[in-house]
Order: structure tokens, then sequence, then C-alpha cells
């Protein structure tokens, strides 16, 4: 085959190509003004005319240049062949595609489409002939183009245009109707963005370009776009060439110069382009450059490296599932075991299920339970699917140890798919991870995951690292488009719409190939919940397998699994932690340690973030944290009599995100009996006391519209069912032994009323405030009633004597007085916390409102009560210290009652202490 040779056009400056005699200026000339080419250009004795090599990580074949046009154009005489992808590598393609890049792998993966990556950029010349021993070339999209088009005209090969503004594609219609009259263009198209990010309207784009019958089409969409669209749907095109020349639409339409022979000789074309478009192009040579130019030389070898297997993996075929929608038996080897771990997930291992029978269609698959739950629901649940493998764990060993136990039991698989209880699996997702395994030869396939509105949840994470936990700490979620290297979530929009190699992702949904599950062995449980997919992924890499995001598996993710509670967000804190420690030095951790006490310092006005400060800043608070543990039924059937207590707990909760978690936290275990009821009662909340309170497993959420605390106490005795009945101000953390007592004492003895011992806590709070509590604590009256310790019970006998609560501020102090001595009682239990207020401004509130609730039911001193009080008063006095507490509690006394008593009207929302919080 004869090429034309190409000669300068009279009065242009000369473009020389490095290995040929000839003006690559010249190569936009229209086909008659130019001259014939030699057919063959000789590599030097003792060298072969092209050579792989890896520049940066990147895979480039280095060739002369009429072996590569030739190479191009032969491509659109083979029928059946793949696609051909030609792109250009230059120091941008390495940023993009290079070692340690978010696209590292997408073009010499197998796949539909074969790349042809060639070199450009005056950097990358110098490296390869430092690794050959021989100068190569530069074969720039912009001088291969007029060669290939000339070609093409001469042969009526059909060539189209992707990319490009229509305007600059306009200018090229008029250039080619003088120039190249002979060209068939079979069609323009020029995209808008969104167009490109849409799958649907993508592939839409691709069956339009394919009705058109394209040999060749020249893609100028910008780097890395044009090289992803192109491996993502470049089969679907039906052209047999694929030219990713970004820059050559704007070559083509005369908008930008070519830069003279001897910028281009010295290599400063870059300079010479950056001249010309400053605002556009000053980031990509400025800022990115020198780190790609160290990719360059750090990253680069004559031989290239594998980074996939020469033969993609191959599964063998199993039996399929029996029945269409049915799970296969452990002991039946199958395509994928789905590993799944609940924790009180009775309404959502279903919806899961479901979406899995429809994938059976297209592999055999069997599934595994491992519940974790402390009550029966989930099991009872799974019960109703006889094909499921369930297996009760004995108590909570969290995710990692929950995986483990469901793995141990879960038999032959090619495959194991870890799937959080919350998914829906949308249909065909199984099929497309396992073909993107299959593909790439990836050790794990990551899917897609959306939230209930259809937004993708940024799924995708970067490995941890001192900068990276520096930026987050000190950007959190915002300024979204900040570099990689300072952050540890990928939130890049493109990243959740092509496929590529992730360092982890979320452990929501994890693909793993059977040989990598047995090479990098159990997860591990030191961690828990939070950090244990890092650990387990980092083990992957390790291993030397790639792990991959694949788009097209889509998966719906409710994400609220786990809850939240100040101490598993302690917890997520203090497992970042310990990931460090486990892969660093001492000075890293030191670093990191650091860097994780300032996210949590800057954040301390949120929720949980003053524990897992404290946390951090003490290892001997991690004992106290949620670990794995087995129940121990027996042990709290003795210590209760034989069976565990039953009742409800009733927590009235007005704008109390600030401490509902904390006596949450203290509830866990109570909760987890699987025979309490825990309701919160959210009244006229407008903050977050809801949201946090719906995340803890076994609580109950109630919306009450008005900011009443009888208001929400009465309607959360509509709700529930059990009996006894603790009702729990908000703020109030009491223990399981506790609760256990006062059920036990209400059920079915004589009692109708009792409540557990207090504690002041009394910490952080002025002189004269704890002085007047430690004077409190001295008069027995103060401890024999039902009022002051913020927790109360009533058995069913009881609370029918109550009826329902009344529009009245202490409430506690009505509830005391329906009660004789002998039916109501207050236990030795281990105290619940009572925290005082900590200013006298407070505290004098604080009474302000009890007096007026006393008030309002009419017993102020009618019968001796403040007389009595007052004579235990004087009879705490044993020395000058006691006497000054009395003193100090008489004045405290006396400045609360003074308006009470003249205000009687009642008051529906009640105020509250906030020194306390």
């Amino acid at each position: 085959m004869l090429l034309p040779k190409i000669a300068p056009k009279r009065g242009t400056l000369p473009h020389r190509h490095p290995s040929l005699d000839v003006d690559a200026g010249a190569l936009l000339l229209p086909p008659h003004r130019r001259p014939a080419v030699r057919s063959e250009v000789s590599a030097p004795q003792g060298l072969n005319s092209q050579q792989w090599v890896s520049l940066g990580g990147a895979p480039v074949k280095l060739m002369e240049f009429d072996p590569a046009i030739r190479e191009i154009l032969d491509r659109t005489t083979i029928t059946g062949a793949k696609p051909l992808g030609v792109c250009s590598a230059n120091l941008d393609h390495i940023r993009h595609f290079g070692v340690g890049s978010r696209w590292r792998g997408i073009l010499d993966q197998p796949s539909p489409v074969e790349w042809l990556t060639l070199i450009d950029g005056a950097p990358l010349v110098s490296e390869a002939g430092r690794l050959t021993h021989h100068r190569w070339p530069r074969l720039a999209g912009s001088d291969l183009v007029g060669p290939l088009l000339d070609e093409a005209e001469r042969r009526g090969l059909r060539v189209g245009f992707l990319g490009g503004t229509e305007e600059a594609q306009q200018l090229i219609r008029k250039k080619f109707a003088v120039e190249r009259p002979g060209l068939t263009v079979s069609g323009w198209w020029a995209p808008e963005r969104p167009v490109l990010a849409d799958r649907k309207a993508s592939k839409q784009l691709a069956a339009d370009i394919a009705a058109s019958s394209t040999d060749i089409l020249v893609v100028g969409l910008g780097k890395p776009r044009q090289e992803l669209w192109i491996a993502e749907y470049g089969n679907l095109c039906g052209a047999k060439v694929m030219l990713a020349f970004g820059a050559v639409v704007d070559f083509l339409a005369g908008r930008v110069r070519r830069a003279p022979a001897w910028v281009g000789a010295h290599g400063l074309e870059w300079a010479w382009r950056l001249m010309l478009e400053p605002r556009r192009l000053a980031r990509r040579y400025v800022v990115e450059g020198p780190g790609a130019y160290l990719k360059l030389r750090r990253s680069s070898s004559a031989t290239l490296p594998s980074l996939v297997p020469a033969v993609a993996q191959a599964f063998p075929e199993h039996e399929p599932s029996r029945v269409p929608g049915a799970f296969l038996p452990a002991e039946a080897a199958a395509k994928i075991a789905v590993i799944v771990v609940t924790y009180n997930n009775a309404d959502d291992v279903g919806p899961l299920l479901a979406s899995l029978r429809k994938e059976t269609v297209e592999q055999s698959i069997k599934v595994v339970v491992a519940d974790n739950s402390p009550d029966g629901r989930t099991l009872a649940e799974l019960a109703r699917h006889l094909d499921v493998v369930t297996l009760a764990t004995g108590g909570n060993l969290g995710y990692a140890g929950g995986i483990n136990a469901a793995m141990r039991v879960a038999g032959p698989a090619d495959t194991y798919l870890i799937l959080n209880p919350d998914l829906r699996v949308e249909p065909g997702a199984l099929a497309a991870m396992r073909r993107r395994m299959a593909a790439s030869g990836a050790g794990m396939v990551v899917p897609v995951l959306l939230d209930d509105d259809g937004s993708v949840y940024p799924s995708l994470r970067r490995e941890p690292g001192f900068l990276r936990a520096l930026g987050d700490a000190a950007f959190g979620s915002h300024v979204p488009g900040r570099p990689g290297w300072l952050s540890e979530m990928d939130c890049a929009p493109e990243s959740y719409q092509h496929a590529h190699c992730v360092e982890w992702a979320t452990g929501a949904a994890l693909l793993i190939r059977a040989d990598v599950v047995k090479e990098v062995g159990e997860w591990d449980e030191q961690f828990f919940l939070y950090s244990e997919e890092t650990d387990y992924c980092r083990r992957v890499r390790e291993s030397g397998r790639s792990i991959w995001f694949e788009p097209s598996a889509r998966m719906w993710h409710e994400r609220g699994g786990s809850g939240t509670s100040s101490q598993l967000t302690a917890l997520m804190s203090v497992n970042r932690v310990r990931y460090a420690a486990k892969y660093g030095g001492s000075a890293r951790l030191v670093a990191f340690r650091a860097v994780v006490l300032s996210s949590d310092l800057v954040r301390l006005h949120r929720p949980g973030h003053r524990e897992a400060l404290l946390a951090v800043a003490s290892r001997r608070r991690w004992g106290s944290l949620p670990k794995a543990s087995r129940n121990n039924e027996a042990s709290r059937n003795n210590e209760f009599g034989g069976t565990l207590p039953s009742g409800a707990v009733i927590i009235p909760a007005h704008n109390e995100a600030a401490v509902i978690a904390r006596t949450l936290d203290s509830l866990r275990e109570v909760s987890g009996w699987g025979s309490v009821e825990v309701v919160v009662a959210c009244n006229g909340c407008t903050d977050d006391t809801a949201a946090i309170a719906s995340g803890y497993e076994g609580v109950r959420v109630l919306q009450v519209e008005e900011a009443s605390k009888t208001a929400a106490l009465n309607a959360a005795d509509l709700v529930t069912q059990r009996w006894p009945r603790l009702y729990l101000d908000a703020d109030i953390e009491v223990t399981a032994g506790a609760i256990g007592a006062v059920f036990a004492a209400l059920d079915g003895g004589s009692l109708l009323a009792a409540r557990p011992g207090f504690r002041y806590d009394a910490s952080g709070a002025s002189a004269l405030v704890r002085s007047y509590y430690r004077a409190r604590s001295r008069i027995p009256a103060n401890a024999r009633g039902l009022w002051g310790a913020g927790a109360y019970a009533l058995s069913r006998a009881g609370h029918d004597r109550l009826g329902t609560f009344p529009p009245l501020t202490g409430d506690d102090y009505y509830v005391d007085r329906l009660f004789e001595a002998e039916e109501k009682a207050v236990l030795a239990t281990e105290p619940v916390v009572v925290r005082t207020p900590r200013t006298s401004a407070a505290l004098l509130a604080i009474l302000r409102r009890t007096y007026r609730g006393n008030a309002q039911q009419d017993v102020v001193d009618a019968g001796g009560t403040t007389t009595r009080t007052f004579g235990e008063l004087l009879l705490s006095v044993r020395g000058p210290l006691t006497a000054v507490d009395a003193a100090v509690y008489a004045v405290f006394a006396g400045l609360g009652r003074r308006r009470p008593l003249l205000l009687r009207k009642p008051a529906t929302a009640w105020e509250r202490d906030e020194t306390s919080r």
C-alpha cells in the first residue's frame, strides 16, 4: 500500500515529524496539494519496528509512523474483528490511566474493544527512548488524522465525527467541502454532557451511529471521557475503528493553530497550547502535569506488566436451581453463595430474598443468613423461606463475625456475595457483576448503590491516609471536587458511570471470587462494625487481585442497618485508628490519630462526637464500645427469677437530640431481650431527635404534633401493649438491672407503682448548685416519693387508677399522690443517673417549674408538707458544712416558691435544663 507523501504548504512554518523527513504541518492540506510519501520506514537494524512498554503504568505501543497508519487502516478491512480504539498517550493520559489513577486498567483488560495506545508528548518520547535505547516518533492524533482521512477518502470509507460543538462541526463541514470533497461523512454528533453521562441515552447514541454504517469514528470528547465512552459503548457503534483524538476537532475546524516546527522539536508544544488556551489548560499542565511526570519517571518499564490474567476467569457451569426462584442447599455447588448478616431485620429480609429469587434464572444461587438479632423476629421471618440456610449466631458477633460464621457453613461456590439485609437487587445485577469479574479477572466486584430517591450513593473509597483524613476532617462533605489525595470518599459523578478499578468500597455489596476467599482468609473481627471492609479489601489487593466497580449492576440501599448512636459514632472513629495501627508505623499512627481527634473536635456540636473524641483520646474507653458478644440467657434467667422481664419503656422527648442517644445507649441490653418495648414519643420536635432514635434497633418512634409531655405519654400508652411500663425522661440513663428489678417488683405483686434508686451527677456544676443537691440528698422525704428521679413505673392496675395523664407540669408528682405508701416503693437497685443543672439560674428555673406544678395540683403546703421537709432539713445538719448546705437549700427553695404560688394556669410544653446537656 502506498501512502501519499506530504510536502509543506508554502507560507507555513514546517512542523517536522521526528521519524520522517516530512512536514507534519502540511497534513491537513487538501489531497490534490499533497505529493506521495514513501511506503516504508525501516527500523534500525537489530530493533523491532514496534514494541509495547509501560509508561507511568499505562501500556503504550511504540511504533513508527507508517506501520501505525497501516495497522489502523487494516482494521477496517477485517470482518468479524473487535473494533479498534486508538488513543494517544501524553502526561494527561498517564494522569487518568497510569499507576494509581482512577481509570487504570480500563484500556488494557479483555473487553469488546481492542486498544492501540500510541505515544504522544515529549516527556514520554524521552522516557521511551531511555527504556529502549531507540528514538521513537510522536504519534499525536493531529499528526495521524490527515493521512487517515486521505486513505478513507481514497478507499471510500465512511467517516463519522462524534464530539465538539455544533459550531466547530459546521466549520469542518465547510472546510471539507473545499478540501475533501470526496470524503464520505456518515454523520455528525455533538452530544451534551448529560447525554454522555446517561447510560440509556449513550446506548441510543451508539445505536444512531451504528445505523449510519460508519467505518471510522473520530471521537473528540476530551480525555478521559472519550476513552471511557468508547470502552463502554464502542462495540455498539458498529464502527471498525474509533479514534480518540480529542483536540483534532478544533484543529480540523481551524480554531486552534498547531505549534511551529521549532516549538514541537524542542518538546514545548504544551507551552504553545497553554499560551493559546490558558484558562482551559492551566490546571492540566501547571497543576496536574508535575504529578503525572513523577509517575512517568517512577513507574515506567520496558516490559509490560500483566494487570489482568492472560485468560479471563472461567467459571464452571453448575446445575441451575431446579425450580425458578428457588435457592440451592448449602451442600450443593452454586455460582453464587449469598452471605447476609442480620440484626433485627425482620422487615427487610423478605424483599431482599424476593429480589434474589428473580436472579436464579441466570445463575444458581444459595443464600446463607447469619442472624445476630437479640430477639426471634428475624429468625421467625426467615423460617418462612425453607430454602434459605439460617444460622443463629447466639449473640451479636458484629458484621465481620457474622460473615465468618455464615462462610463456615456456606459450602462450595464459584463466588461469594456479601449483602446487607436492607438491599434490593435490581434484575440482572448479579449477572453483570459476574461478567465483569470474568472479563477483568478481578478478585472482587462491587455494584452501584442507589438511595430510595434514585440518586447514586457514593460508595467508592480510597485507601485511608494522613492527607485524605486531613482533607475529610477539614472539609467534610464540602468541596466535593477536591483532589483525590485530599478525600477518602470518591464523589466524582463520572466514577459511578464507568467500570474501573477501585481501592475499596462500602461493605454493603461485595462479590468475591472463591479462590480469593480461600487465600485472604476470614474477616478481622476486631473491627466489629466499620472499617472491616476497608481491611478486607486491602488484603484482597495485597493478594495481587484487583477490585472492580460495575455500574450496570444496580442495587437499592436503605442504609438503615447499623443505626446511629454516640457509641457507634465513637466506634467509627476508634476503628479508623485501629486500622492505622494495624498497617502503619508508630509515627503514622500518631499523625493519623491526631487528625481523627481534630475531626471529632470540630464536630463536637454534633451528636456522638464528644464520645468519639474521648474514646480516641483514651484507649481505656475502647472496652466500653460495642464489640462481639454472645447471649448468656441462662445467667439472665437466674438473675430475674427464671424468665426475662417483660414490659415497656416510654420516653417522652421534645427536641432532645443532644441527649437521646445517651439514654438509648443505656437501654441497648434491654431492647435486646426481645421482651421489652421501647417507645420514644417525639412531641413537637424540630431537631434530629426522631432521626437519632430511629437509628436504634428495637426502638419505636412516635411523632406527636403537640409540644406537650403529657400528650406524648398518652400517645405512647395507646400504642404500647406490654406491662409494666417505665416512664423515663429523655436525659436519664438507666441500667438493665434496674429495669429488670422494677418490672419484676410490679409483675403480679401488691405494688402498683415503683421507681429505681437514683444518684445526682453534679460534675461541672457551680459550688452553690452542688451545695443545694448535697442538702437535698440528705432529706429522707426526697428519697421516698416517685418524683425527682426522672423515672417511675406503673403496673397495669396502677395505670388503671391513673387513667390518662392530665395536662400538668409535674406528672411524676401527680402520679405519686395517687398511691398510698404501701402501694408504691423506691427499690434498692443500681441507681439511675440524674444530671443536675450547672448554674444557679438553671437551678432556679427548674425549681420554679417544679413548684408551679405543685401549685397546679393545689398541694402547696396544704397539710404540712413544707413543714416536714423543713424539719428533715434541720435534722440533716451535722456540722458547719452541712449547715451551709442546708442554708443554700432553703434559699433556693424560697426563691423558687415565690412566683409559682401565683401561677396556676397549666403549661403543656415543659421546660428543661440546657446546661447539663
